[in-house]
């Protein structure tokens, strides 16, 4: 098998508005963008440097460009450890591996046909009267993600989305934002309001109040799992995983990360960070075996890649044989 010679390249797309989290607001989604060429074919790719897990755009296209070329997703495997950056080029092996066989890369995962997942849709973190408004706004969308960001003004917010949109499916994340003498108070109030799950309440590393309790609803480990490694050791805190491209280093190991976890009895979220189609649609396969998805990255940005993905009602379509896989 030929190697396939690799290319990166960062780029920018606006957010619609503004995106924000505990962590911090978002005025664009900086992605970094692989090409592999192999045989005369096009593999892309995309992927989003985290600075919470120590990434920077000109460190993935750094250590993209110190790989040069690459002959199979197994090689890769062992030349690069998971994030961001073997993400980007795993997927682009994969449209390329889809191309030369012509077939669609669900097909080459065993997955069968493809059914449209229904995405959440984010709210981003704001007063709960924002907030409010937003999720009015929201009406074509009948799952919403509520971004939250600590305390008693948490507890507001979900009564007040709740109240405003009894007729939506509900999840939060907190994005580590909570503080162990709190959780008892908000995971009751994500109960009572008929939350479906939080999303890493604790920070990674400091969520040993999980397992001392018992959860009314199931929590969700973010950045507390990264991949198939290490997943044995949350099922006391833990009752689902949100599973990434970006930490599992690309479509490779989200698969085996995902049939791992429900052999360990864990449901499953599969996420996206703030980016465009091309980065979303490896993650539909993954999606296709999901509890929740959250895929709805290009819905919160001013533009898309032409060939994007289609979004109706909340359904995701396939991906086009133009756009990846």
């Amino acid at each position: 098998m030929h190697a396939a010679t690799l290319a990166a390249r960062v780029e920018r797309f606006p957010v619609d508005g503004d995106f924000t989290i505990s962590r911090g607001a978002r005025t664009e989604a900086v992605v970094v963008l692989v090409e592999a060429r192999r045989d005369g074919i096009l593999g892309r790719g995309e992927c989003v440097p985290y600075a919470r897990y120590g990434e920077t755009v000109e460190g993935v296209v750094a250590a993209v460009e110190s790989i040069g070329a690459i002959a199979s997703r197994d090689e890769l495997a062992g030349a690069m450890p998971p994030g961001a950056a073997r993400n980007a080029i795993d997927c682009a092996l994969w449209d390329i591996e889809a191309k030369q066989a012509g077939r669609r890369a669900w097909d080459l995962a065993g997955l069968g046909s493809y059914t449209p997942p229904l995405t959440c849709y984010t709210l981003s973190l704001n007063t709960p009267d924002v907030m409010v408004g937003r999720a009015h706004e929201a009406r074509g969308h009948r799952l919403l993600k509520i971004k939250l960001g600590g305390g008693a003004t948490d507890a507001e917010r979900m009564r007040a989305i709740r109240a405003a949109r009894p007729d939506a499916r509900l999840v939060a994340d907190a994005n580590e934002a909570w503080r162990p003498d709190e959780l008892a108070m908000l995971l009751a109030v994500a109960a009572e309001t008929g939350f479906e799950l939080i999303e890493q309440p604790l920070p990674a590393g400091n969520d040993a109040a999980l397992a001392q309790m018992t959860r009314p609803i199931p929590v969700c480990a973010d950045e507390s799992a990264h991949t198939i490694d290490g997943l044995a050791a949350l099922r006391d805190r833990y009752d689902a995983v949100n599973i990434k491209l970006d930490k599992t280093g690309g479509l490779t190991g989200a698969l085996a990360m995902s049939a791992e976890a429900r052999r360990l009895g864990f449901k499953i979220m599969v996420g996206c960070m703030l980016a465009t189609s091309l980065a979303m649609a490896p993650a539909t396969l993954v999606a296709q075996s999901a509890d929740w998805v959250d895929l709805d990255g290009p819905l919160l940005l001013a533009r898309d890649r032409p060939h994007g993905l289609v979004y109706v009602n909340g359904l995701v379509s396939q991906p086009t044989t133009e756009l990846w896989g």
